[in-house]
């Protein structure tokens, strides 16, 4: 009757004599998983006792690997134009990318201008000999309208006009029709065996236009290698560092080389960014097209690192598994380059923070993770 007094042992209580009546001790708490922990949705909430890890502050050597292509450096590519307007006498050249040397003769070409220029010039040395400024300016025009300095002394000597006029090559390399890779953003991508070996659309009779692009020489000697570098890895690469290239025909054909430019945006329909290596195939003789490895030497990064099996991307968000009392919760990262076996997390984690450390065992296929940020 009177519950304020309390005994260890048996006996009567003071107030009233009445005995007093065992009383059972109050529940111990026991550690471990709650039953309301058991009962939270799936997506919020994984029960399990996987080993965590916490974030790691490191100085890692960084290498950053990329595939690309050999392609022909834009910059050594030349165009063959007509100085006149004129009709194709004679074609040397018959098909796609045959090979052509500087100074090599492509093609014969008539031209009503030129001729009336040579006749010009053969008037003056005739009827005005000691008139030397009429004869450099005719001379002078006769070589601007592209005929060689060899032809003019030769009709000069001969005091007779040629009806054709040869055309040269100022470059050595692989002869292709003038715009015939336009509409390509690398000459060399995809090319079916047939395209190659095509008939040139030029042919024997055609006329030209003055100023008329005809031909276009690419030049294998001086190439490039353009390497694919994806968003995470574009912070670790930068212009000026050294890049060793492995062609996959033959990877003992690796060469040394340096970033020489970085494309400041993403090609269309492409999540990389194009990196150019500049290098001479003069010796190496590596095949236009050809797929290549590199490996990127970068700078060493001091970061907050975790192992890539803690972090899980879910396309948008980058989430880990972080520890929470008889089990884990779905937690919102930051993230940012990724060295081998290793993820720099940028924010969302203390250094006291508790991750799983392999993620993928706490994934439900069948439910839609919500992350708590």
């Amino acid at each position: 009757m009177h519950p304020e007094i309390i005994s260890d042992k048996p006996g009567k209580c003071p107030k009233c004599g009445m005995d007093l009546v065992l009383k059972d001790a109050p529940a111990q708490k026991e550690d471990g998983i709650k039953l309301d922990d058991l009962l939270q949705p799936t997506n919020n909430y994984v029960v399990s006792q996987l080993p965590v890890i916490r974030l790691s502050k490191e100085n890692i050597p960084t290498t950053v690997d990329a595939l690309g292509i050999v392609d022909y450096d834009t910059r050594q590519i030349g165009t063959i134009s007509s100085r006149i307007a004129g009709r194709i006498e004679k074609l040397y050249v018959r098909y796609k990318f045959q090979k052509v040397s500087k100074g090599q003769r492509i093609l014969d070409i008539y031209s009503p201008e030129l001729l009336t220029a040579q006749q010009n010039h053969l008037f003056v040395l005739k009827n005005d000999r000691s008139n030397a400024m009429m004869i450099n300016a005719s001379r002078q025009k006769l070589l601007l309208l592209g005929m060689p300095a060899s032809q003019i002394q030769s009709i000069s000597r001969k005091g007779k006009p040629d009806l054709s006029v040869p055309v040269f090559s100022n470059y050595s390399g692989y002869i292709q029709s003038a715009g015939g890779m336009a509409n390509q953003s690398q000459p060399t991508e995809v090319m079916q065996a047939n395209s190659v070996t095509a008939e040139l659309p030029l042919k024997e009779g055609m006329y030209l236009q003055k100023g008329e692009n005809i031909f276009t020489v690419y030049n294998p000697n001086r190439s490039w290698a353009l390497l694919n570098i994806f968003a995470e890895d574009i912070a670790l690469v930068s212009k000026g560092q050294s890049v060793t290239v492995i062609p996959q025909n033959d990877p003992s054909s690796r060469f040394k080389g340096t970033i020489d430019f970085i494309e400041p945006f993403f090609r269309p329909d492409s999540k990389t960014v194009t990196a150019r290596v500049y290098f001479d195939n003069s010796v190496a003789k590596i095949p236009i097209g050809t797929q290549v490895n590199a490996e990127i030497s970068s700078h060493s990064k001091s970061a907050d690192w975790l192992p890539k099996t803690a972090v899980v991307s879910l396309g948008i968000d980058k989430i880990v598994f972080k520890k929470a009392p008889g089990g884990f919760t779905a937690h919102k990262v930051g993230t940012g380059a990724i060295v081998k076996d290793k993820i720099e997390i940028v924010s969302g984690l203390k250094p006291e923070d508790e991750v799983a450390e392999n993620a993928q065992y706490l994934m439900d296929s069948e439910s839609l993770i919500k992350v708590n940020k």
